[in-house]
């Protein structure tokens, strides 16, 4: 145990591993892929580890990872800028209505979510007539995508402005939500959708070819990675700034449809943005540190330098966190970026029941269907552990309860 508010796995073959976990359960699985990852040659210092770590594709969701001359890009992973936005309204839980419902159905109505697969229809997780809000925010993203396309030709074909302010699936969300003193905050979690996607495994694909050309042996197939310098390297950064910029205005858009499905249904006026956080949690930024300028990857992270604002959501039916960092360079700055999975989406649709589920979140007003158990709180680590293990990387501002949650 430290008295750091972390714990060091130290090992022969790679750096170290800087958990913030103390009190949160860490499989063997996360354990051996961190040490993958920290054997890297490139990898700066430790890696640092928060409290909702999880197996992840390529390497462990919930950690931090510091590198100089290289970036790996599936630790990136594909849904490049994946983050949170919340705004504090100047409403408050009396002026809700009574029956949430329709305020839910609004906000379904206003923001296409979920995925549909077929040939002949529109997936209704897409628009089919570009609104012109989507339409206008476009415009700031489209050379950038030209300067893409122009380069990968094949990305041109994919969702990119149809996708742009839509929600998505999986763990992506729009909540309504009460603070302690009942104010109402909207609070939203989505990333950069398909054209994300799309550019994060056209790279990760490009990394693994340049691995076996060079004739690189790696600790694992999805640690390939793209030394600075080579051909694919500039590429590839420019093409993640911009996916980054598209889910922060992916969230932005999303905001604002959200905003004026709820002034249809709540009559009184009201002001919103009277606080607002946007946040990445699945990205790569230039950063210094320790008297280096190097790359920073946080695969399920937050970045909490002293003073920055960020999101702690927990799940559908526990509570949430705005929290301010305090800065802690031990952990480059960074903080969890939720509450972490316990069960796999698979096991917990074994596990779980749809009665459990309803019970889990009784006082929500959600889809209570068998297609969302994947999602039930009970698939996800303790919230309240979670932030205690970190402790000294974020302050808590305030506590969020969702009174309504639309999943794709």
């Amino acid at each position: 145990m430290s008295q750091q508010g972390y714990d060091v796995i130290a090992s022969p073959n790679s750096l170290p591993i800087k958990m913030w976990t103390q009190g949160v359960p860490v499989d063997d699985k996360a354990k051996a892929q961190l040490a993958k990852t920290a054997s890297m040659p490139f990898v700066y210092k430790w890696l640092a580890v928060m409290p909702d770590v999880h197996v992840g594709k390529g390497s462990t969701i919930g950690s931090v990872i510091p590198t100089q001359g290289a970036i790996i890009p599936a630790t990136v992973g594909v849904d490049l800028g994946c983050g949170m936005m919340a705004v504090r309204t100047s409403l408050t839980a009396a002026d809700l209505p009574d029956n949430l419902f329709g305020l839910r159905t609004a906000i379904e109505q206003a923001v296409p979510h979920g995925r549909s697969v077929n040939r002949s229809k529109r997936d209704k997780g897409a628009w089919g007539n570009i609104p012109e809000t989507t339409a206008n925010a476009w415009q700031h993203l489209a050379s950038g995508f030209k300067q893409i396309t122009d380069t990968t030709p094949k990305l041109t074909k994919t969702n990119n402005i149809n996708h742009l302010g839509t929600l998505g699936t999986g763990n992506h969300f729009i909540e309504i939500c009460l603070d302690a003193a009942d104010r109402v905050w909207i609070m939203l979690h989505s990333g950069s959708r398909g054209v994300g996607n799309a550019i994060g495994s056209h790279f990760i694909e490009l990394a693994k070819k340049d691995m076996q050309k060079w004739l690189i042996n790696l600790p694992d197939k999805d640690l390939a990675y793209l030394p600075e310098g080579t051909d694919h390297f500039n590429d590839y950064v420019f093409a993640v700034e911009w996916a980054q910029d598209f889910a922060r205005t992916n969230r932005e858009v999303m905001m604002a449809n959200t905003i004026m499905a709820m002034r249809k249904v709540i009559t009184k006026p009201f002001d919103v943005g009277v606080e607002a956080i946007n946040c990445h949690h699945n990205y790569v930024t230039r950063e210094h540190h320790y008297g280096k300028n190097i790359f920073v990857t946080r695969k399920g992270a937050v970045r909490a330098r002293k003073g920055d604002m960020g999101i702690i959501p927990g799940s559908m039916g526990t509570r949430s966190y705005i929290v301010r960092g305090l800065g802690n360079e031990e952990s480059f700055c960074s903080c969890s970026h939720g509450a972490g999975r316990v069960m796999s989406r698979t096991d917990a649709k074994k596990q779980v029941s749809l009665a459990q589920h309803i019970a889990a979140t009784k006082n929500v007003e959600c889809r209570k269907d068998v297609d969302v158990i994947d999602e039930t709180p009970s698939a996800y680590k303790d919230i309240d552990k979670v932030m205690q293990a970190q402790k000294d990387l974020v302050e808590v501002v305030y506590v969020l309860k969702q009174v309504v949650c639309v999943k794709g």
